[in-house]
């Protein structure tokens, strides 16, 4: 059985949905800026920083959808980045960077969310009894 906090809905984990959530969209938004700064590396760096925060989210909560919430914080905070402003600003330009990061990005979340995870642990009560 499990505790109340660390169940299928528990607070604890909806927290940690929320904070993956939050972290998939700072990591979209450093990404968008780091990636056209320091090309290649900068886009490699910024596709390792969503690898990391969506494999890790699906490892930490042992579900897919551990990584598929960073992900959708990721894409909206990426998706509001691509939309031009009254003044004509926008953060990514129109070239191979920006296309790398945002189909490597919806490629690297769709491979975290689709690898097969181990099965979480399952607590089973043991009895104190010695077999003699």
């Amino acid at each position: 059985m499990s505790s109340a906090g660390t169940g299928a809905g528990g607070p604890a984990r909806w927290a940690m949905y929320g904070v993956l959530l939050v972290l998939g969209a700072l990591v979209g938004v450093t990404g968008a800026l780091v990636q056209a700064g320091w090309f290649p590396g900068g886009l490699l760096l910024a596709l390792a920083g969503a690898a990391g925060v969506f494999g890790g989210g699906a490892r930490l909560l042992r579900t897919k959808v551990g990584a598929m919430v960073p992900a959708g914080g990721w894409l909206i905070a990426v998706m509001l980045l691509t939309s031009s402003r009254a003044e004509g600003d926008f953060v990514f330009g129109a070239g191979l960077s920006s296309y790398a990061y945002l189909f490597g990005g919806m490629l690297v979340a769709l491979l975290c969310a689709t690898i097969s995870l181990p099965a979480p642990p399952r607590r089973t009560a043991v009895s104190s009894v010695k077999q003699s």
